[in-house]
């Protein structure tokens, strides 16, 4: 049986949310001897990677994705606790996830299979502030941190928590759709190195980081947020959203007849927006935001939602930043986008998932 046949097993399991099938499946890959660094990565990660498509492709409720997760990291659990203890001799390292970022199985797997492979781990999980980590690398002193984060509106605390690591002295390695394609956002917020899944950091992390760079600030990386344009959009974040909203309402008269949960989640979207355009200006990559769109786009898509509703918001929004040149390219070039691409494939699962799950004047909702 491949790990593949595993996965589907696993996935079957999941879906029925049978937990204790679940689990047998998993340990009775050991007991045939899978290896477990492939049980957790092309068999547990797999069907973990498939929960993300199909929510997207809402095939799976936002709490099926939460039921599904729940079991993936019980049965990480269980098969470790399944396993001989792998005496630890090789370097220290702290694995954490931003602060704000929820998503802890990924940095659950990378630190299971550096236990497997011999490193020293303190497993820290999801969402720790960049204050208490600082604190916990004084107090042990690891040769690395490994830092994961999903989503990039978390972007900017991960600057700061990789500045604040080196300070302290220790090199970070980043992981996570967050940091980008290939890792070009780890790169540019200084972190010593980037990893696409667990394999490759435990690989990476064999060797030494680079030691931190003395004296560093976060400016260094960043020259362009001298314009203050991120920092004034990013103050006023509340604002935007509520002066976009009351627009919607003018421009929209089927808002008049939404209920109070569609006007909360219609809300939420368009702070999903102005969060991603903010961390676009942060980084000062256009792509950032306009790949959020576009995979808001399918997401739309795959709710039978044209995807021309976001064209209001994108126009208000434009107005409100008239004196911002750089919000306000990025938000013209992305309404011409989707002008001219009105109707986008079916969502594939191939983008990271921002979270988002509604639009303004999505009436489906």
């Amino acid at each position: 049986m491949t790990p593949q046949d595993r996965a589907d097993r696993l996935w079957a399991a999941v879906s029925a949310r049978d937990e204790f099938e679940a689990e047998e499946v998993v340990l009775g890959a050991v007991e045939a001897g899978v290896d477990p660094e492939t049980v957790l990565l092309e068999v547990i990660g797999a069907v973990q990677r498939r929960v993300g498509q199909e929510w997207a492709a809402n095939r799976l409720s936002v709490a099926g994705e939460h039921a599904a997760t729940a079991i993936n990291e019980r049965v990480v659990s269980a098969l470790v606790l399944s396993l001989p203890r792998v005496r630890p001799t090789r370097a220290k390292v702290a694995v954490a996830c931003v602060d704000g970022e929820w998503h802890a199985l990924p940095a659950r797997l990378v630190a299971e299979v550096l236990r497997l492979r011999g490193f020293r781990v303190d497993y820290l999980g999801a969402q720790v502030p960049t204050a208490h980590l600082i604190t916990h690398l004084h107090r042990t002193g690891p040769d690395a941190v490994a830092l994961s984060s999903s989503i990039a509106t978390r972007l900017p605390t991960a600057h700061a928590t990789i500045t604040a690591c080196q300070a302290a002295g220790a090199p970070v390695i980043a992981g996570g759709a967050a940091f980008g394609p290939e890792g070009r956002y780890a790169l540019l917020l200084g972190a010593q190195a980037w990893a696409p899944d667990a394999r490759s950091a435990a690989d990476r992390l064999a060797t030494p980081l680079p030691l931190p760079r003395l004296g560093h600030q976060a400016i260094d990386d960043l020259p362009h947020l001298a314009d203050q344009e991120y920092t004034m959009v990013s103050r006023t974040s509340a604002l935007l959203v509520k002066a976009v909203y009351t627009g919607l309402e003018d421009r929209l008269p089927e808002m008049g007849g939404y209920t109070e949960e569609q006007r909360q989640r219609t809300a939420e979207d368009l702070a999903h927006i102005v969060d991603f355009l903010t961390t676009a200006l942060y980084i000062g990559d256009e792509g950032l935001f306009t790949g959020f769109l576009a995979w808001t786009a399918d997401i739309l898509a795959a709710r039978s939602v044209p995807a021309r509703v976001l064209l209001p918001a994108l126009e208000l929004l434009a107005a409100e930043l008239r004196d911002f040149p750089r919000a306000t390219a990025l938000l013209e070039q992305s309404a011409a986008v989707l002008s001219t691409d009105p109707d986008p494939a079916p969502a594939t699962g191939s983008r990271p998932a921002p979270q988002a799950q509604h639009l303004p004047g999505a009436t489906t909702t």
